[in-house]
């Protein structure tokens, strides 16, 4: 079964996270990505471990599932006249460079849509192309840092925290595969592709949603509320007889039920913490007797109760019970697939179940050049002296 964007090929020029995360979303709905690679290191994140899985780099594999690997060297003659030629086949180009490093090897958009001017490039950096940060490198830690998400995460006595992921850096990549579709669907009616910048920096801050908008409603500055939420009370953890618990109390009437079912209807009497609005105003007191009635029960009585009376809750789960967790078996969340020196490992599954072209896991991510010679062979015609003379030079 052919996927979604099977007719589409992507030039991937980016490291790390950002962009390779945002191109494999297309390779696993089809799209044939060519990942670029400098010859004799590839991908920093190849050497990026421990962890690794046999002799692979753990944070490699997570980002570089349906790819295929050619080494190329950007930075001679020979290396930008194969990506010119491997340009006019493509849809998609896509780079993290730091700003103005394209422009310098004469890879940058207005050079190549000279070339074909229906490519869609899309340039993933700290801080955009734009404004009076542009230069600088950008690393999700300072971004999250900059961006405010630190300064709302963490418990509200303490130092502002980070999140455990790079989701800066994740998001971008969302960001910009969705930006990618969008120009793609516009060039169906325009015969042209464009130029897409996309920011960590804006990422940040347009992930802030409503916190954002909680400041401009108000003026007031955003606070840290550890696990509890700004806008609804109670929406956090609770310590329990045996662990913790999350509930996502959301709705009056399920505030109702959980003071019912938990035997303190008195909570429920009180006027105060019959609306949202009051359990807000009225938080500190209403939280304090919540956490002495949870730890009455052991988390799994908990779970049970709040299930049995429709009140959303959760477990805190640690990573391998995440990954266990009889959901994300069902929705095929962790998949296995031989890799040719690693044997077989497991990967996320995508997210995104689309009925007629679904987005698959075909190949492991490729070994550093594992496909130059195809690559060139079949697309550009090289013959066997030649790549022997460009492989001489240090060109592949």
């Amino acid at each position: 079964m052919n996927g979604a964007l099977a007719n589409i090929r992507v030039i991937d020029l980016s490291r790390v996270l950002a962009g390779p995360y945002c191109t494999q979303l297309l390779a696993d709905f089809g799209a044939d990505v060519i990942k670029v690679e400098q010859p004799g290191a590839g991908d920093g994140t190849r050497s990026w471990g421990p962890p690794w899985v046999g002799d692979q780099s753990a944070y490699f594999l997570a980002t570089n599932r349906n790819k295929r690997s050619l080494t190329l060297n950007l930075k001679s003659d020979d290396g930008r006249s194969i990506l010119y030629k491997l340009i006019t086949t493509a849809d998609v180009l896509i780079e993290n460079f730091k700003v103005g490093t394209t422009k310098k090897l004469d890879i940058d958009y207005d050079t190549l849509k000279q070339l074909n001017p229906r490519i869609i490039y899309c340039s993933i950096s700290g801080y955009g192309q734009t404004g009076p940060a542009r230069d600088l490198p950008g690393y999700d830690s300072i971004i999250q840092a900059q961006g405010g998400i630190m300064s709302i995460t963490g418990p509200a006595d303490g130092e502002p925290q980070k999140v455990g992921v790079a989701i800066v850096d994740i998001t971008a990549g969302l960001f910009a595969a969705n930006a990618i579709l969008t120009a793609l669907h516009a060039r169906e009616k325009s015969g042209l592709g464009q130029y897409i910048d996309v920011a960590l920096f804006d990422t940040q801050l347009a992930w802030l949603a409503n916190v954002a908008h909680n400041y401009f409603a108000t003026g007031n500055t955003p606070q840290r509320y550890g696990n509890a939420h700004a806008n609804i009370v109670p929406y956090q953890t609770f310590a329990t007889k045996d662990g913790f618990i999350a509930i996502g109390v959301g709705t009056d009437g399920q505030f109702k039920r959980l003071c019912m079912a938990g035997s303190r209807a008195d909570l429920w009497q009180d006027g105060r913490f019959q609306t949202n609005k009051g359990r807000v105003t009225h938080r500190e007191g209403l939280v304090q007797q919540l956490e002495e009635m949870f730890k009455e029960k052991e988390t799994s009585v908990w779970l049970q109760i709040c299930r049995e009376n429709n009140i959303p809750a959760g477990p805190i789960n640690d990573i391998p019970n995440a990954l266990n967790d009889p959901q994300a078996q069902a929705r095929e969340m962790v998949q296995t697939i031989e890799h040719p020196t690693a044997g077989t490992i497991e990967l996320l599954g995508p997210v995104a179940k689309l009925s007629a072209t679904p987005a698959t896991i075909r190949s492991a991510p490729p070994l550093l050049g594992a496909d130059t010679d195809a690559i060139l062979t079949s697309e550009l015609n090289l013959d066997t002296a030649e790549l022997a003379r460009l492989r001489k030079k240090g060109i592949l």
